[in-house]
């Protein structure tokens, strides 16, 4: 329980705005995700090793970042919630919008995460199929031999001492 003073009215706004901010950052940052979902998605389809291999990285460090400033977002919104009543929050507050907006995209990324993983897996499946025909026809064409099949020893050892 919060009790009231006389600096109330200014910790909630320095907590509101705060909160929108790190939102927004947030909002941001999962926009940004979900365009290097969609390059990753053009990658995996054009088989480009490389750059699937940049969009990973990429991926790795905007997901940290996502789950680093979600643990400053969680109690600064118990702490709005403590101040502010949904009864009091007037028509300028912003932060119900900006949730709805969060969960979205969300919501995208992980279709979209989903759907380029089952792309990948289905990728990967073609190309270990393509891999186990390549070694059927040349085991099936005789073009596995040793590199040694061919060559008279005899010729190379000299017995002469």
């Amino acid at each position: 329980m919060i009790i009231a003073n006389k600096n109330e009215p200014a910790q909630r706004a320095a907590v509101f705005k705060r909160l929108r901010e790190l939102l927004t950052q947030q909002h941001d940052r999962l926009r940004n995700y979900l365009n290097i979902l969609d390059k990753q998605q053009d990658s995996i389809e054009s088989a480009n090793i490389e750059k699937l291999t940049v969009h990973v990285e990429l991926e790795e460090q905007i997901v940290a970042n996502i789950f680093s400033i979600q643990k400053v977002i969680d109690p600064l919104e118990e702490m709005y919630n403590a101040y502010t009543h949904v009864s009091e929050r007037d028509s300028q507050d912003d932060i119900p919008a900006l949730k709805a907006a969060l969960e979205e995209l969300k919501y995208q990324m992980i279709a979209r995460s989903s759907y380029n993983r089952d792309l990948l897996s289905d990728r990967m499946a073609e190309i270990n199929d393509e891999i186990n025909t390549l070694k059927n026809s040349s085991v099936a064409a005789g073009v596995r031999r040793s590199v040694y099949q061919n060559l008279n020893t005899a010729a190379f050892v000299d017995i002469r001492g």
